[in-house]
């Protein structure tokens, strides 16, 4: 039994730890916060964190943001699900990790995440060099046609949602092809301009710059319509060639915590993000880099990402059952 005095000394400590800990908690972020991209600067992901951070640190959060690549993203999350679930490490979750997830081709789980808020949804293009000799979607495809098993499409990652558009342009063509990975969506881009590989498949808010510059040209767009940044660019349903024949699907980059998160830091992280990707700039910033956002955080994020996962493992089942690997 405690002596009165070492009972009341005992007493007296847990009440500092507990108002430490509360402290801790109110002041929430006293720290810059360690932001993982789990692909290459300069890619889709990596810029539109990097147009949040001003307006985040209006909002009292400060991220540095860090490249961990590889693994089609399964290297950088990984380091986010094994963190200290205290706030100061989140990171960048995309469909490209969540189709490995839902396929049980790595080792991570969605449970093994705290989801916060969707930072956009973007369709994915074809392209192509503008020096290349195919100038069309339906000349690309009788290139496909004529060069079975030859014809390279590139894309950052394997057995994500661009990997499966770039299966369905082969299936369209009625023949095998050369898929060829990469670790970030700026690296397709790079052996693109150099003509290393025929096409690729990439968001419009990566490839911008290069289209406009008249480096790349956009053959088709995996969607039911047109997007109103290139309306003279074809959907693969305009040329009746259907690349969701087993459902579909989409894309989307999320910001994820580890799982554990107390409640009220998370509510802090979903204050601020929601704030900053509703801020009439980040509005307008996608807008020109053709993504969309929305107001989409929390739990209900939670379900959207489960019914995703659901999407793309069924599709990708069907569409890699039979494929070349």
């Amino acid at each position: 039994m405690l002596k009165p005095t070492s009972f009341i000394m005992a007493v007296a400590v847990a009440a500092l730890q507990a108002t430490a800990a509360l402290a801790q908690t109110a002041a929430y972020p006293a720290r810059d916060i360690t932001f993982i991209v789990p692909w290459n600067a300069g890619g889709s992901n990596d810029v539109a964190i990097r147009a949040l951070d001003p307006i985040l640190r209006e909002h009292g959060i400060k991220l540095v943001i860090e490249n961990v690549v590889g693994a089609t993203g399964t290297i950088g999350m990984r380091r986010v699900a094994s963190a200290a679930p205290d706030g100061y490490t989140i990171g960048m979750g995309t469909c490209s990790t969540l189709a490995l997830i839902a396929q049980g081709k790595t080792p991570l789980t969605n449970a093994q995440f705290t989801h916060i808020a969707r930072v956009s949804t973007d369709p994915l293009m074809l392209l192509v060099s503008t020096k290349a000799e195919q100038k069309s979607l339906d000349d690309f495809i009788k290139h496909m046609k004529a060069n079975p098993d030859k014809v390279t499409i590139g894309t950052p990652g394997n057995y994500n949602l661009n990997h499966i558009f770039a299966s369905m342009t082969a299936r369209a063509a009625g023949v095998n092809y050369v898929n060829v990975p990469y670790t970030g969506g700026s690296k397709v881009v790079a052996d693109l301009l150099g003509q290393h590989v025929a096409s690729g498949v990439l968001k419009p808010s990566e490839t911008l710059g290069q289209i406009q510059e008249g480096l790349l040209k956009p053959i088709g767009i995996f969607a039911n319509e047109r997007l109103e940044m290139f309306p003279d660019v074809p959907t693969f349903k305009d040329k009746g060639y259907d690349v969701f024949p087993f459902g579909p699907v989409v894309q989307m980059a999320y910001v994820v915590a580890p799982a554990g998160l107390p409640d009220d830091v998370r509510t802090r992280l979903i204050s601020a993000f929601r704030a900053a990707i509703q801020d009439p700039r980040f509005k307008e910033f996608s807008k020109k880099n053709a993504f969309l956002v929305d107001d989409l955080t929390g739990d209900a994020l939670t379900k959207e990402v489960d019914s995703v996962a659901a999407a793309l493992g069924t599709v990708a089942a069907q569409v890699f059952k039979d494929a070349k690997e």
